[in-house]
């Protein structure tokens, strides 16, 4: 299945209002967030600090009066910075181009899956500015296979799971982590699609260097095309 047939099939799945948290809050209390180095706002905050930064996105929601602040997909970021994980200095190698989607809320908030799905592979990515705890769920609809991963979760949401385990669409799979177990950022959720998961497990790559961007953008499709937030 090439590229922009799987992505129509996403778009066509997505028609039917699915949601990752709370399905109450309406898209309306959605609020795009601007987290790229082209942001001259963000310039003037400490982006490697999990408080600053947090309280600059929770200052833009409440100025928006807004619930969830979303975004990044694509998105070049100079977050990742901070951490060796991610920068080698090179401008080609250096990964820093986000391939999820974020969803800013809070703590503990819960994470639904928004399609039947069975548990593929779970992993605590313990790297300065890695997932933290991680979940990889396999989806196979009309015969189509793919994978979403769940980022950035508290340690209790994979202390009970088991490969093979199955939800069914509109399941709470996880809650949110805080900045001491999620990577050190301000919580909030990293969901992403993949369509061949290489071998992975538990961790796949969330963000890419502009060298492997093109793979990256045909492996990993914008996961609003299953959200529809805009």
């Amino acid at each position: 299945m090439i590229s922009t047939t799987f992505e129509q099939f996403l778009s066509t799945l997505g028609q039917q209002s699915l949601y990752v948290i709370d399905q109450n809050i309406a898209k309306s209390d959605y609020i795009p967030l601007d987290l790229s180095v082209t942001n001259e706002q963000l310039k003037t905050v400490d982006v490697s600090s999990s408080y600053t930064l947090g309280q600059y996105i929770n200052s833009y929601i409440a100025m928006n009066e807004a619930k969830v602040a979303f975004g990044g997909y694509l998105e070049k970021r100079g977050i990742y910075n901070r951490s060796n994980y991610f920068n080698d200095q090179n401008p080609v190698t250096e990964r820093n181009i986000h391939l999820g989607l974020d969803l800013w809320i809070a703590a503990e908030t819960p994470i639904y899956t928004p399609l039947d799905g069975e548990v593929h592979s779970f992993q605590n990515n313990t790297n300065f500015g890695d997932y933290g705890p991680t979940i990889i769920l396999k989806h196979c609809i009309d015969e189509v296979e793919f994978y979403t991963l769940y980022g950035h979760l508290s340690v209790a949401s994979i202390e009970n799971l088991y490969v093979g385990q199955t939800f069914a669409k509109g399941d709470q799979i996880a809650a949110l982590g805080d900045a001491s177990v999620n990577g050190d950022y301000p919580p909030h959720l990293h969901f992403q699609i993949i369509k061949d998961m290489q071998d992975f497990s538990g961790d796949y790559p969330g963000v890419s260097s502009q060298k492997d961007l093109e793979f990256y953008k045909q492996n990993c499709p914008d996961p609003n095309l299953l959200l529809q937030l805009f």
